[in-house]
């Protein structure tokens, strides 16, 4: 299983960005997707997941800034964040949330570097 996830950059704070992850058709019709974040000198967390009905979780720290989404027709999930803080710079992850909860399949995630 390869995920990898791109679209980390530098961003000021207030800014936005979005972060793309791809997967194979297989792996992307038939799991819940998400993205988790590990910053420096701190454990992996969840950021959001999404079914593959559309329901979507959040963790409590990007509620109302992070949108998750997923397009069947490309077997891509997406990860939108407004309003970024200097808290949110983190190495992002997509996983499905089998493989985080199995902590396997981890890919190259994308770094997100919010600073002025």
């Amino acid at each position: 299983v390869q995920l990898q996830a791109s679209g980390g950059g530098l961003v000021q704070p207030g800014g936005s960005l979005r972060l793309s992850c791809a997967a194979s058709y297989r792996i992307f019709s038939s799991n819940t997707m998400g993205w988790w974040r590990q910053a420096p000198g701190k454990q992996r967390g969840l950021v959001a997941f999404i079914t593959t009905g559309g329901s979507t979780r959040y963790a409590d720290s990007v509620k109302g800034r992070a949108t998750i989404s997923r397009d069947n027709a490309n077997n891509t999930v997406y990860l939108r964040m407004n309003s970024l803080k200097v808290d949110d710079t983190a190495v992002y992850y997509c996983n499905t949330y089998i493989g985080a909860r199995n902590d396997i399949n981890w890919g190259k995630g994308t770094l997100v570097t919010v600073s002025s």
